[in-house]
C-alpha cells in the first residue's frame, strides 16, 4: 500500500522569495512616489513658501519699491510693525474684524440651527423650505450687496418704510428726535472699553480708537448673516439626519424630550458641524490701500504678515484638534 505524500505548502516555498522581493519593490516605489509628488511640492514651495519669505523681506525693508527691489532692513528691525501697531486706521480695522467675526458667526450659526430644527421637523413641504432658506447662499455676493445697500440707504429703503408706516413720527413724538438711522455710515461706537484697557494692559497708551461695537457694522452683520445662515442650516440638517432614531427614542425614554433633547443630545452631537460652519477682509482693504494707493509696500507687507499670524492662531489649533478626532 502506497502512502500518499504530504502536499508541500506553497507559502513555505514562496515566503522567502517574497520576503526578498518586498524590499526591492519598496525601493522602486520610493523614487516613483517622489517623482509624482515633485511637481506639486515645487509649485507649493514657489507660490506659497517662497512668496511668504519674499513678503517677510518686504515687510522688514525700509524702502522697497516694485521698480527697485531694495531689501535693506529698517533700524530697528521691527520699525514697520511698530508703525503699523500705532496706526489708528489699522487698529480700527482689527477692531471691526473682531466685532464682525464674532457677531456674524454667532448670528449665522444660531439662526442656521433654528432653521434646521424647524425644517427637519416639518411634515410637509420640507424640500420647498429647505431650498427657500438655502437660496440666499446661492446668490451672488455682488447682487445681494447691491440690494442690501438699497435697503440701508438713509433716504430710502428701511428708513422710507419707517416714515410711511408712521413709526418714525411716533418715535419723534415720544423722544423729540427723528428716527433716521444712518445704518452703514454711523460713527457711533457702543461699549467703548479703550480707557479701561489703557489702564490694564501694559503699553495700552498706543490705543487710538474706541474699542467697542460700531453701529455701522450692525447692518453689515445682518446682511452677511442672512446670506450664510442657509449654508449653516444645510450643515445642521445633514447632522440632524445622521442622528439615529434610536438615540431619540432612548432619550425620550430617559425623559429628555422637547428642548432638553436638543440641549442635552442634539447640540453635543452637532458640535463638529458647528465647527465646520465656523471654519476676514477689513485689514485686507487696509493692505490694498496702503500698498497700491499710499505706495507704502513695506507697511502693507507687514500688515499682511500680521493677518497671516492672526489667521494661523485661529486655524492651527482647530486643525490640531480636528486631526486626532478624524483618525480615531
Amino acid at each position: 500500500m502506497t502512502s500518499a505524500s504530504n502536499p508541500v505548502m506553497p507559502d513555505a516555498v514562496t515566503t522567502p522569495a517574497l520576503a526578498a522581493r518586498r524590499p526591492r519593490r519598496r525601493r522602486r516605489r520610493v523614487p516613483q512616489a517622489a517623482l509624482l509628488l515633485a511637481p506639486s511640492f515645487l509649485i507649493v514651495s514657489i507660490f506659497v513658501y517662497v512668496f511668504i519669505a519674499y513678503t517677510v523681506g518686504v515687510g522688514l525693508s525700509s524702502n522697497w519699491k516694485p521698480a527697485k527691489a531694495d531689501f535693506s532692513t529698517t533700524h530697528p528691525l521691527y520699525a514697520n510693525f511698530d508703525m503699523l501697531i500705532n496706526n489708528g486706521r489699522f487698529q480700527a480695522d482689527l477692531r471691526n474684524t473682531v466685532v464682525f467675526t464674532l457677531f456674524f458667526l454667532t448670528l449665522s450659526v444660531i439662526a442656521g440651527f433654528v432653521l434646521a430644527v424647524l425644517v427637519h421637523n416639518l411634515l410637509w413641504a420640507r424640500g420647498f423650505f429647505r431650498g427657500l432658506f438655502l437660496l440666499p447662499y446661492a446668490l451672488s455676493f455682488i447682487a445681494t450687496g447691491v440690494v442690501w445697500r438699497w435697503l440701508f440707504n438713509p433716504e430710502s429703503g428701511i428708513n422710507l418704510l419707517l416714515r410711511t408706516s408712521g413709526v418714525s413720527s411716533a418715535y419723534q413724538h415720544l423722544t423729540g428726535h427723528a428716527l433716521q438711522p444712518d445704518w452703514t455710515s454711523s460713527p457711533v461706537v457702543v461699549g467703548d472699553v479703550s480707557s479701561l484697557l489703557e489702564r490694564i494692559i501694559p503699553g495700552g497708551h498706543i490705543i487710538q480708537v474706541q474699542l467697542g461695537i460700531p453701529l455701522a457694522l450692525v447692518a453689515v452683520v445682518l446682511a452677511a448673516s442672512w446670506q450664510l445662515m442657509g449654508f449653516a442650516m444645510a450643515m445642521f440638517l445633514a447632522g440632524l439626519a445622521s442622528i439615529p432614531e434610536d438615540v431619540r427614542e432612548a432619550s425620550m425614554i430617559d425623559g429628555a424630550s422637547g428642548p432638553r433633547y436638543y440641549v442635552s443630545v442634539v447640540i453635543p452631537l452637532l458640535r463638529p458641524f458647528a465647527l465646520t460652519t465656523v471654519v476676514t477682509d477689513m485689514p485686507g482693504i487696509f493692505v490694498f490701500e496702503t500698498m497700491f494707493k499710499g505706495l507704502q509696500y513695506n507697511i502693507g507687507a507687514a500688515a499682511s504678515l500680521v493677518m497671516l499670524v492672526l489667521v494661523t492662531l485661529v486655524v492651527v489649533p482647530y486643525l490640531a484638534r480636528r486631526g486626532p478626532q478624524e483618525t480615531a
